[in-house]
Parts: C-alpha cells; sequence; structure tokens
C-alpha cells in the first residue's frame, strides 16, 4: 500500500508539471533549415536547406534560405525527416505493471478484430514527450493480444489460451485494428484509424486454435469463409442464425476489408515454417499482410521478396529463447534488405523505449544494413508500408512537415534531438522525467551533459 501511494503521489505530482509544459511554437509562415547534412530519407544533401511553411515541405536542396524565413542554423548537424515508430503502444499504455492504464488490449469475448485502438488514445500520454525526444513524430499504434504487454509482439503463449461463452474464442484470432497518430503537443494526434488488423500465428496463434499450428490455419481460412458470406448478403446471414455461432457483427465487419484485400493483415511469425505457411495462406485468400517478429526470415528472405510481403524487426532479437527463434541472428536485416524486401525496423518495446528504434537501427548497420537501408527502415519505410508514402517519413516538397535536427549522425546513441517540428510546429524539448530532474535535483549537482 506503501509503495502504491507513493507512486500515485509522484504521478500526480509530475502531472501537474506535464500540464505546464510550453505550448510548441506556432508554425510561421516561414521556416528555413540551413547548413546541415540532410537526409532526406531517399538521399542525402551536404549543406542542405530544408524550407517548410505551413505545416509542410516547400523544398528541400542546397539554395539559401528565402527572404523573410526564420533561419535555423544546421551547420555540422544531420537534419533527418521525424521518424517513424511500428509496433507501438504510445498514448495507449502508461505503465505496463498498472492495468488502469493500458487501452490497448481487450479481453471481451465479443469484440476481437472491431477492437479499435484509436478510441483509446490519450494525446496527454506522458510517453509522448519521451517518445518526441527521440525524433520520433508519427507513430503505428498497434493493439495487443489478450495478455498485456507493451506491444503485440512481445507476448507469453499462456496468455492466449482458453475458449469464451458461446463458442467465440477468447481472446480471438485477432487483436483488433492499428491507428497511425502524430505526436504533437497541444491538438489531435490521431492522424488514420483502422489502417491494419493484427493477429498472432506461430506458437501463440497455435494456443489460441487449441494447440496446434494447423488448427489456426484451418479456423483462419473458415473465418474469412464466414465474413465473405455475411459480406454477401448480411440479411441472408442473420436469417440463418449464424451470426448467434460464431463472429459478432461488429467483427465480421471490421474483418471485411482484411478478406477483400484492402486492409493489411500484421502477422506475428517468426519461424521460417510458420511464415512460409502464411506466405501460403496469403496467396490462397488473396490477403494482403504485414510480417511481424520474422526472426528467421533470413532463411526465406528471397520467398519473402518475391510475395512483396513487408516485414517489421526488431533486430536486437538474436537469440535462440525459444524453438520459434532457433535460428535467430543480427544480420537478419541485413539480408532481407539485400534480397529486396522492405523492411522498418522497432524500437525495444511499443512504449517507454520506443524511442530506442534509432539504435536498433545503428546495430543493424554494424552488422551488414547499408546506413542508407537503416535511415530508410526508420523513416520512409513504415509510411510506405502503411499506405502513407510521400505524407510523412520523408523530406520531399507536399510530405508533412516534421523534421528533426540532431546534434550528429542519429544512430549514435550519444546524438540528441536539438530541434524536432511536427507539421511545422516546434515541439518544446522536455519531458516528464525532465520536469521531475529539474525539480528534485540540487543545484549544481548535475553534470553539464545533463543541462539540456
Amino acid at each position: 500500500m506503501r509503495l502504491k501511494t507513493l507512486i500515485l503521489g509522484a504521478a500526480a505530482s509530475a502531472s501537474l508539471g506535464v500540464l505546464a509544459l510550453a505550448a510548441p511554437a506556432a508554425a510561421q509562415s516561414l521556416t528555413a533549415i540551413t547548413g546541415g547534412r540532410v537526409l532526406t530519407g531517399t538521399s542525402v544533401i551536404e549543406n542542405g536547406t530544408v524550407v517548410i511553411q505551413n505545416g509542410r515541405v516547400v523544398s528541400v536542396g542546397s539554395g539559401a534560405a528565402p527572404s523573410g524565413a526564420r533561419v535555423i542554423d544546421a551547420r555540422g548537424k544531420t537534419v533527418t525527416p521525424g521518424l517513424v515508430a511500428v509496433d507501438a503502444v504510445l498514448a495507449v499504455s502508461e505503465v505496463g505493471s498498472v492495468s488502469g492504464t493500458g487501452d490497448s488490449s481487450n479481453n471481451a469475448n465479443s469484440i476481437s478484430a472491431s477492437f479499435d485502438v484509436s478510441y483509446g488514445l490519450d494525446p496527454w500520454s506522458i510517453t509522448l514527450p519521451v517518445a518526441r525526444l527521440g525524433g520520433i513524430t508519427r507513430a503505428v499504434v498497434t493493439p495487443s493480444h489478450s495478455g498485456g504487454g507493451d506491444g503485440h509482439d512481445h507476448q507469453d503463449d499462456s496468455d492466449f489460451a482458453g475458449v469464451g461463452e458461446g463458442g467465440l474464442q477468447s481472446p480471438g484470432l485477432f487483436a483488433g485494428q492499428a491507428a497511425i497518430i502524430d505526436l504533437g503537443q497541444g491538438g489531435e494526434i490521431l492522424v488514420k484509424p483502422r489502417v491494419a488488423m493484427v493477429a498472432p500465428f506461430g506458437e501463440a496463434g497455435a494456443g489460441i486454435a487449441g494447440g496446434a499450428r494447423g488448427a489456426e490455419f484451418v479456423q483462419f481460412k473458415e473465418t474469412l469463409a464466414e465474413v465473405r458470406l455475411y459480406a454477401r448478403n448480411r440479411a441472408a446471414y442473420d436469417r440463418a442464425g449464424l451470426r448467434d455461432l460464431s463472429l459478432s457483427r461488429a467483427d465480421l465487419e471490421a474483418l471485411i476489408p482484411v478478406a477483400e484485400g484492402r486492409m493489411p493483415l500484421i502477422v506475428t511469425a517468426r519461424r521460417a515454417a510458420d511464415i512460409r505457411q502464411v506466405l501460403r495462406l496469403a496467396r490462397e485468400e488473396g490477403l494482403k499482410i504485414i510480417l511481424d517478429g520474422a526472426e528467421e526470415g533470413w532463411l526465406i528472405a528471397d520467398e519473402i521478396a518475391a510475395a512483396q510481403v513487408p516485414v517489421l524487426l526488431d533486430v536486437l532479437n538474436n537469440l535462440p529463447s525459444n524453438f520459434e527463434m532457433r535460428a535467430a541472428r543480427m544480420q537478419n536485416a541485413a539480408v532481407l534488405n539485400a534480397a529486396g524486401v522492405v523492411i522498418a525496423i522497432k524500437g525495444s518495446d511499443g512504449g517507454g523505449r520506443v524511442r530506442e528504434m534509432r539504435y536498433n537501427a545503428g546495430n543493424a548497420v554494424s552488422h551488414g544494413l547499408p546506413y542508407a537501408a537503416a535511415i530508410q527502415a526508420i523513416t520512409v519505410n513504415p509510411a510506405r508500408i502503411f499506405g502513407m508514402g510521400g505524407q510523412f517519413g520523408e523530406l520531399r516538397p507536399g510530405a508533412a512537415a516534421d523534421v528533426v535536427v540532431w546534434s550528429g549522425d542519429p544512430l549514435e546513441p550519444l546524438t540528441i534531438a536539438e530541434a524536432v517540428f511536427i507539421d511545422g510546429q516546434e515541439q518544446p524539448m522536455t519531458s516528464r522525467q525532465f520536469l521531475l530532474r529539474d525539480r528534485y535535483a540540487r543545484p549544481g549537482t548535475l553534470p553539464p551533459a545533463y543541462n539540456r
């Protein structure tokens, strides 16, 4: 009880500081970031100039700043698009050990595929400033499989056992629907809801279906058949009484775009054999899929590339912690990229450590991934994978003015973000942690590096 009181008291005192954070500077009519090494996401411009206006990138090149523009001197620094996090729980999960702060998973046996994570977003979440200080300006927020955790790719298989009342699977074959957010302070953070459906395969999926991988595939195909039957004739479906035996109407409606190949399905699969079967399922059912995990993907990289299936990677998963990851290795990202697979590199979890995505990208470079490909894997590629190519994640005319000025190489751990713009608005470079530091640290006790 005493520990709980201390935690709640600290959170309450810090919340006053969060409310007191300075509002982001209003987007000026014209701002030019000049003199830096500009990584556009697809190219490199030395001594470059990025011009933004009214929330959009106006131009990217090597010319001088336009007359009348506010000029930000980036000489000796690196300028990039804002980083785009995938497999995140930002704004829907605060503290993993406090269940009341989490809105990323759902236990209801009548709602699985229809679970829409966008309705639980909290624009005042204390996780957002921390991620923003790490250069992240957009994120794909994905629902977690029932049982908790900071991301749907970090679950214990025991969380998926059990069947709910009425014959409905609990938590079901699907975790729900993902959403894209921006991390700008002071406004609506939802960019686009329902951008993808999430489903586990491999050991986790087998646990849902009764213990065997084959059972999940059969059940999954039956679900798709049921969805298509419902989509062809909703009234006849209801008269037949099938709705009382299987999926809720909300779940059926949510799965129609998946069954029709319009909404991508994020599939968690680690073992090469499981990935191969998921690719087969996608071919047979006409599904648009995104692989998540794929620790053994390098074994069948050519097959993944031929299927034109992108992969969301935690590049640090390089040890055989279970039988699904016997062939995990640090070169996974490099091999997949060399084969032509579009990859996106994740953070070390979906919440507090999501900002480590750039460190992970640096680790991938040290194990063979080309530097340019690593930058793309945390900027351009995530946007393209989720149907937002050209809209953000890249410095190009017309794209959202999400820009980060770094003190040095963004893949180096000691580099910091010195300025962050989201939709052209300069963001405050502080967080709850910094406010607590400033409140409780004794004057003169902090080293100069902490005085940002």
